[in-house]
């Protein structure tokens, strides 16, 4: 991962979903391919289910203990220019050690409507996925916030290494979302349309009030794996929507339906 910062706010829709990466690819390989075009801020490959507690994300090696690549991953460039720059240049090209091309494309914009994020969508399966490291620094709403500037910080802490991090997030039958810093005139199916593509939605909840009916900035959203909670959170945690920056996170308290 790199730990470079974002010069300014053209960071926004500058995140790359990238499929058909050959199995052996690192991420360090990843970053090499993409880094002529523009300088990257984060990157991940994801991979399969992990034992013993380890990470899931496929770093110096292609396979370890922390599980086989996926041969999918993310890349989130400085700026959107940038990663125009790589899609141009990569889409349906076959990078070394390949023998099919890869697709490159933007992994989402929640500005838009849902079909920009339907690309993150193909590749999930039931099979357990991670999307790297979850950083959870201290606790203020009760739930355990994904800050968009951890991306800039040590991997000191990560929610997959300690998952009892997470449990109380499981509300009986999924995995409850907080999603946090939402227009006041937000509807339920607004988030329907931004977590949809990422899999199975349960429910979805804002919470209002009572006098004027207009959304107190935050809603829950019930997703049924962890997998695709998983990878909604990190493609949406830290976009901006409308004039907002929204911090989505897994809740440490049950979804009240």
């Amino acid at each position: 991962v790199s730990f470079a910062r974002p010069s300014s706010e053209a960071i926004k829709g500058a995140n790359l979903y990238v499929s058909g990466l050959p199995k052996a690819m690192t991420q360090q390989e990843l970053e090499q391919l993409f880094a002529p075009y523009g300088r990257i801020i984060t990157s991940r490959i994801l991979c399969d289910n992990i034992t013993d507690g380890q990470k899931s994300c496929c770093t110096t090696t292609a396979a370890t203990t922390a599980g086989l690549s996926k041969g999918v991953g993310f890349v989130r460039f400085d700026q959107r220019i940038e990663a125009e720059r790589a899609i141009k240049h990569l889409h349906n090209t076959i990078p070394e050690g390949a023998t099919e091309p890869i697709t490159v494309k933007f992994a989402n914009n929640p500005s838009n409507n849902a079909k920009a994020l339907a690309p993150l969508a193909a590749y999930l399966s039931p099979q357990r996925r991670f999307a790297g490291p979850i950083h959870h620094p201290a606790n203020r709403f009760r739930y355990i916030p994904l800050s968009p500037i951890s991306r800039y910080s040590p991997l000191a802490g990560d929610l997959l290494a300690n998952p009892l991090l997470a449990t109380n997030a499981v509300n009986g039958t999924g995995w409850c979302l907080f999603v946090y810093n939402l227009a006041p005139d937000t509807e339920e199916n607004l988030l329907w349309q931004l977590f949809g593509p990422f899999g199975a939605v349960q429910s979805v909840k804002v919470i209002r009030d009572l006098q004027t009916n207009k959304c107190k900035g935050f809603g829950f959203v019930t997703m049924t794996n962890y997998d695709e909670a998983l990878v909604a959170i990190q493609s949406l945690n830290g976009y901006t929507l409308g004039n907002r920056v929204l911090q989505v996170s897994f809740k440490t308290s049950k979804c009240k339906s």
